[in-house]
């Protein structure tokens, strides 16, 4: 018998009460998305200063980086040391996926730029479509050329890294999502999150006066007409991260 893989979510964000008891915080609705059986997954809260030891990232076959209230073009201490490690892990061709801050993060420590959103808040259900090299990408996959993701973020990547492509976008996003070489891709949306997880968020950012309350109760009457592509975006995910693309 092999080797069991073994995984690390990089957790970049506290989880809220609402969450931990409903999904076990991040970490776990990560685990459900992604997990195997016979894999091994582990966290580091970095944005606690929890990171990895030299030592042990060559125990790890791929990280997943999430996302953060936090800001991608920020230069607080965790997140400086952030960039540290992906350039580390890139270094080491280890696989990494970036998830919102995460996908943003991971542009920026291979030479991307990131900063606000010139058009504001995208929060929601958004379709966002594959180049054509995606699409030959994912073939194997099964998937459509145009996948629906929850979104909420106001920063965006403003600029690929070099030698890194394109491959998706959206009316309201340049840079869905980017591929660098075979072992590091990052996607702008939350193909973990549920409706629910975002109801609740839309909740936490009207109650901390990031939108009106009166757009936070039209974005969530949006939510009862349009459903994410979970099961499609699992398939990439777990694919991408495993190897099997």
């Amino acid at each position: 018998m092999g080797v069991a893989k073994k995984f690390a979510v990089l957790l970049c964000a506290e989880d809220s009460d609402y969450v931990k008891k409903r999904y076990g915080g991040y970490y776990g609705v990560f685990v459900e998305m992604l997990a195997e059986e016979g894999e091994t997954w582990d966290f580091f809260r970095v944005a606690n200063g929890e990171f990895p030891d030299d030592d042990e990232i060559g125990d790890f076959d791929g990280f997943v980086i999430t996302g953060s209230c936090s800001d991608a073009h920020g230069n607080d201490v965790w997140i400086c040391r952030l960039v540290s490690l992906l350039k580390k892990l890139d270094s080491l061709k280890k696989k990494v996926l970036g998830i919102c801050f995460g996908h943003q993060i991971l542009s920026r420590a291979l030479g991307g730029k990131t900063g606000r959103s010139t058009t504001g808040w995208d929060i929601g259900v958004r379709n966002i479509h594959f180049s054509s090299s995606s699409s030959e990408l994912f073939s194997s996959l099964n998937i459509p050329t145009t996948l629906s993701i929850i979104e909420v973020h106001r920063d965006e990547v403003w600029e690929h890294p070099p030698n890194a492509e394109v491959i998706a976008w959206s009316e309201k996003t340049g840079v869905e999502m980017f591929r660098y070489g075979d072992h590091m891709m990052g996607i702008q949306g939350h193909p973990e999150y549920t409706k629910d997880i975002l109801s609740h968020l839309i909740d936490r950012l009207t109650q901390r006066c990031y939108i009106e309350d009166s757009y936070g109760e039209e974005l969530k009457g949006k939510l009862e007409t349009v459903e994410p592509d979970r099961d499609a975006w699992k398939k990439l995910c777990t694919s991408f991260l495993k190897g099997r693309l």
